[in-house]
């Protein structure tokens, strides 16, 4: 049976419509790459091979963003899952991913969680969390996951580096997989996380 990789994707939310109207309006595309570019989640089945299986649902309202619809969708996938499996959340996505471990049970078990430069507040920034505030006590993620890694670059503008330091002290058993040129990782080349999404496959 081939190991189920579930892939959250990031997005964004705000307060009020004004600010998602506005943010539309100020949103720069500059390139066609914008709409055919590939980054590593994309390339993510490529690149892990035959032996995965990556799911990657497109949650819904990417660009004005509620936990609340993002749950409802999340929980139709699960019970067409194997019992074993893989959970990877970009951005948003690992704090939907953080948020919702943190406050139910899956069901599943699962034997890696990776959260790439998830947010853990809006401290330091100018976005919104909206309904994606994380919970006081994280325990619950620790209690369903063995090995949990939270990816974070010390220049990523989007989510600064103190995001990452929060997770893991809330998460303490939590690894911290840190970089210095990584951006907000966009970039189609990752190799670190298919390293460990292999090595603790069989976790």
């Amino acid at each position: 049976m081939k190991k189920q990789v579930i892939v959250i994707h990031g997005g964004d939310c705000f307060l009020t419509k004004e600010g998602y109207i506005s943010f539309l309006q100020s949103f720069q595309i500059d390139s066609l790459d914008y709409f055919f570019g590939k980054d590593w989640k994309k390339l993510l089945q490529q690149n892990l091979g035959d032996d995965f299986q990556v799911i990657a649902p497109r949650m819904p309202n990417q660009f004005d963003a509620r936990y609340a619809e993002w749950k409802i969708w999340f929980e139709k996938l699960i019970p067409l899952l194997n019992e074993e499996v893989i959970l990877v959340g970009h951005s948003l996505g690992g704090t939907f991913l953080a948020k919702y471990l943190a406050e139910n049970d899956l069901g599943k078990k699962i034997q890696s969680l990776h959260l790439v430069a998830p947010a853990y507040d809006a401290e330091g920034t100018d976005y919104d969390m909206c309904d994606f505030v994380m919970p006081e006590d994280l325990k619950k993620v620790a209690e369903q996951c063995a090995n949990i890694f939270i990816y974070q670059s010390k220049d990523d503008i989007a989510v600064p580096f103190l995001n990452a330091e929060k997770f893991t002290k809330a998460i303490p058993e939590a690894r911290l997989v840190s970089f210095a040129d990584r951006g907000h990782f966009n970039q189609e080349s990752f190799p670190e996380i298919i390293e460990n999404i292999k090595e603790f496959s069989n976790a």
